[in-house]
Formats: C-alpha cells, sequence, structure tokens
C-alpha cells in the first residue's frame, strides 16, 4: 500500500467507532474469527486493545500476520487495519 492510499484510509477511518475489543484475555481464536468477519464486511475496522504497550504491540503483529490485514494507525488503545475484499471492494483505492 502506497502513502496515498494509507492517508486515504486514516481520514476515512477517522468516524469509524471500534468494532472489536481486546481486553484480559489478550488474543483468542473467537476474536480472530470476529476480526476475519468484520474484515470481510467493513474492510476497514477499528480495533481496541486494552492492555499495555508491550502486549499492543505484540498482538498487533498477530492480528496482522493471521489476518493478513494492513496496519492503517495505531494510536494509544486504538489499532485500524485494513484488508481489501476482493469479491465486494467498500474504497475505491486507485488514487
Amino acid at each position: 500500500m502506497n502513502k496515498k492510499v494509507i492517508k486515504y484510509l486514516r481520514g476515512v477511518s477517522h468516524h469509524i467507532n471500534p468494532v472489536i475489543m481486546i481486553a484480559d484475555k489478550g488474543l483468542t481464536e473467537n476474536i480472530l474469527n470476529d476480526i476475519d468477519i468484520a474484515l470481510d464486511r467493513h474492510e476497514l475496522i477499528k480495533i481496541k486493545i486494552r492492555l499495555d504497550r508491550e502486549q499492543r504491540s505484540s498482538i498487533t503483529e498477530d492480528i496482522l500476520q493471521q489476518c493478513k490485514a494492513h496496519k492503517i494507525h495505531s494510536i494509544g488503545q486504538t489499532l485500524t487495519i485494513f484488508r481489501a475484499n476482493p469479491d465486494d471492494p467498500q474504497f475505491d483505492l486507485t488514487l
């Protein structure tokens, strides 16, 4: 993804509320399934990770790797990720 696309998606994601929250139990199979479903449906989602900094960074890497998603933005406890849906694209990324 180039910088123009990331900048565009970051602007679009500004008004999106988090759809997934990760807390005490960490990253479980059910949460990964929910993230996959949300990415298939919305392509661009926010995830709230309520853990300390080291745990957030490792969970972020795990999510990106296992869901094959791109990190758009991360600030504090909120992570914004994107994965294109080839069957039903929500965004025109030909910038």
